[in-house]
């Protein structure tokens, strides 16, 4: 299936996967910590490259003119002060680095300056079930880094609850990157990257190369 058939039928298929919020579980054999605990999510770093303007860029399709394997992302906003029910009206705001490694919005990127371009950064708001999703591509990564995608979660009137880190599986990273347009396996993984916990590893996240994939989040906040 080709990029454009899997995005149009990710959005077509959208209504029927984030009805199902307790879709979303761990997919972790070891675990350091609890998934199903009512605590808030581990807070990581905004990092150097965060979002300069979200409300401009309230979208769900944010990739932009950037090419890659087709990603599905679908947070699910629960409120640890409503014994971890869903969140609704909680806007959330994504970015992450292309298949190269390079951030929108920033000069000094890899492959030189991208501070007029917006791509792979947006804002959704969390729906009646706590989901808020996202059309994107897998992306790359950059030195010293293991692969990762930001997220930080505002209240509607505005007010940070959360900035955090979402990453995955090295498996699935490297084959991911063994596709065209990708710069082969990352130099760090989250054995070694020193700055996404353990605990902010993705729920879910599954699919192929051909196809695409999706990947799911429980993301805990003090709503």
């Amino acid at each position: 299936m080709d990029r454009k058939k899997f995005l149009k039928k990710g959005a077509l298929g959208l209504s029927t996967i984030i009805a199902i919020p307790t879709l979303i579980t761990s997919c972790r054999k070891e675990e350091e910590f609890d998934p199903n605990a009512c605590t808030v999510s581990a807070e990581e770093t905004a990092g150097p490259f965060p979002i300069k303007t979200p409300a401009d860029f309230v979208r769900e399709n944010i990739i932009g003119d950037r090419t890659g394997i087709p990603l599905m992302i679908i947070f699910n906003i629960q409120n640890t002060n409503d014994d971890c029910n869903p969140l609704e009206g909680a806007l959330v705001d994504i970015w992450h680095c292309d298949a190269q490694g390079n951030y929108s919005q920033y000069d000094g990127q890899l492959d030189g300056s991208f501070t007029n371009e917006n791509f792979l950064r947006g804002r959704q708001t969390s729906d009646v079930n706590g989901n808020a999703s996202f059309i994107s591509i897998f992306p790359g990564w950059y030195p010293g880094r293991t692969p990762h995608i930001h997220v930080e979660i505002k209240s509607s009137a505005g007010n940070s609850l959360l900035v955090t880190q979402v990453s995955w599986s090295e498996e699935t990273s490297n084959t991911v990157y063994a596709s065209a347009g990708y710069n082969g396996n990352a130099d760090t993984n989250d054995s070694n990257d020193g700055i996404v916990s353990n605990a902010n590893l993705a729920d879910s996240l599954s699919g192929n190369t051909t196809d695409g994939y999706t990947l799911m989040k429980n993301i805990k906040v003090a709503g």
